[in-house]
């Protein structure tokens, strides 16, 4: 596994998100949907357009807005794996 680090906000490379079963799921006004973390440590597993993965690691609290164009927002801190 290689080293973990402090990633990026957002992005616009997932192709598929799985969300582990520590998860609030809201759809905001503006149309986007947001994801909150119920616990430390809740996981998002990734899968990006040029086929990696990645593993993504949230405090309470946190949280991903997905909008309707494919873009993903990432709160920070996060924590991101590459497996």
């Amino acid at each position: 596994m290689k080293q973990a680090k402090t990633n990026q906000s957002y992005s616009n490379r997932v192709v598929r998100a799985e969300f582990d079963d520590y998860w609030k799921t809201t759809v905001m006004k503006s149309g986007y949907v947001k994801y909150t973390a119920l616990r430390n440590k809740a996981r998002v597993d990734l899968i990006l357009s040029d086929g990696s993965d990645r593993i993504v690691l949230f405090p309470k609290d946190g949280y991903v807005l997905v909008g309707s164009g494919g873009t993903s927002h990432f709160s920070k801190p996060h924590l991101t794996i590459t497996p």
